[in-house]
């Protein structure tokens, strides 16, 4: 078959243990044998990211920004075990966190439906995306532990040198821990532009949720800037398509969700979005059959990637030389939306069209029948296949329905 010829550059992330090993598959046996593309690769495994200092993930970011396109394999964010299994300098911060927070945006998750594959809630018979605030709060906070008895206080001094905030946070009977996290305006506001847009687009209302009950000031914020942002720039056209925004209580919203039959956005901050998003897609079937894409506010800039882990028990077995049955369609995904939006932006309908082709082949994979260990337990089949089986029979069903 002529390849299809790519044109601006797609910012690849490599990662870690068994994520890493899938992930050259799928690139080498679905991607690189389809399309010629001009990738521009970054190693994000964590012993590539110790010896330059962890330079090689701000690099990243700062390329995904100057070329609009990034594609990210799974990679590891180490604790204190990690740094000693690894020989560390230190536990460096999560690179997820990190790429989020230069190249902004929102995180949205969907789920990969595959009719044969059950849902863990039944009931949810329309998709749920939820939309993760991918900057600021606990995942680039400042902790520390606190040695004894003492003050905390929260302080901010005006650059401009205006009235300093002094603000007394808790007085410490003994030793514990403190965590001082931030946001900024201009962040809230572009979150709220992409989730109204994708909720516009799709056709769905859309939910944010908060505990701006308890965080009077921080989670307020939230609330209030999604109403302006609603009010000034969105209200008719949701109006006009017969949709809706609301605000709800962040415990009332999961509530709700569960009782629903999905059909909406699920706007979350930071933290809620990385518990919730895991949920939805446990819910959906598994981890591996959910989408990822980082969306900045202007729409021009994304990054893909695959929302599981790096798969750590399976990587073992690898590493002992035995096949596993990872899934793979998460990666896959990655890749092909990484594409189809290189496509968009480039007015390459071409890679769009391969990139819609490939994911239509997943899934008529899997509904034929021809699925990895996990996803063969919940439809109570017998049969399983490889990671390098599936990823060949995926192949297959592609080069049928591409000829």
């Amino acid at each position: 078959m002529t390849k299809i010829k790519g044109t601006n550059p797609i910012v690849e992330l490599d990662g870690d243990e068994m994520a890493r090993v899938v992930w050259r598959w799928v690139k080498e046996q679905l991607i690189l044998p389809y399309v010629d593309l001009d990738i521009r690769y970054y190693d994000m495994g964590l012993p590539n990211r110790d010896a330059t200092d962890d330079r090689v993930t701000t690099e990243a970011a700062e390329a995904i920004k100057r070329f609009n396109v990034g594609v990210k394999c799974a990679a590891i964010n180490p604790d204190q075990a990690r740094v000693e299994e690894y020989g560390l300098k230190k536990a460096w911060k999560s690179p997820n966190a990190q790429v989020r927070n230069i190249v902004g945006g929102t995180l949205f998750r969907q789920p990969i439906i595959c009719r044969n594959v059950p849902r863990r809630v039944p009931h949810w018979t329309k998709p749920i995306f939820v939309a993760r605030h991918a900057f600021g709060d606990q995942f680039a906070a400042t902790d520390i532990r606190v040695p004894g008895e003492g003050t905390l206080y929260l302080r901010f001094v005006p650059k401009d040198g205006g009235e300093e905030i002094l603000q007394e946070v808790y007085q410490f009977p003994g030793a514990g821990v403190a965590l001082g996290m931030y946001n900024l305006d201009d962040s809230i506001r572009g979150f709220a532009l992409s989730c109204m847009r994708v909720a516009l687009e799709q056709g769905l209302p859309l939910f944010l949720g908060t505990k701006n009950t308890a965080l009077k000031v921080y989670d307020q914020r939230f609330k209030d800037i999604f109403e302006e942002v609603y009010r000034d720039e969105f209200q008719a056209q949701f109006e006009a398509k017969g949709i809706y925004y609301e605000h709800r209580m962040v415990d009332e919203l999961a509530a709700h969700a569960i009782k629903s039959e999905g059909g909406f956005v699920y706007a979350c901050k930071n933290h809620d979005g990385d518990v919730q998003s895991d949920m939805v897609a446990e819910a959906f079937g598994s981890l591996g059959l959910m989408a990822s894409v980082l969306i900045t506010p202007d729409g021009n800039t994304i990054q893909t990637e695959a929302a599981h882990g790096t798969i750590t028990r399976h990587y073992r077995e690898h590493q002992a030389g035995r096949e596993t049955s990872t899934n793979p369609i998460a990666s896959i995904f990655a890749w092909t939306q990484s594409i189809a939006y290189r496509g968009k932006f480039d007015g390459a309908p071409e890679l769009e069209d391969f990139a819609k082709a490939l994911e239509t082949s997943c899934v008529e994979t899997v509904e034929a029948g021809f699925m990895t260990k996990d996803l063969a337990r919940l439809a109570k089949q017998q049969e399983w296949l490889t990671t390098r089986q599936f990823i060949a029979k995926v192949d297959e069903t592609l080069r049928a329905n591409l000829s």
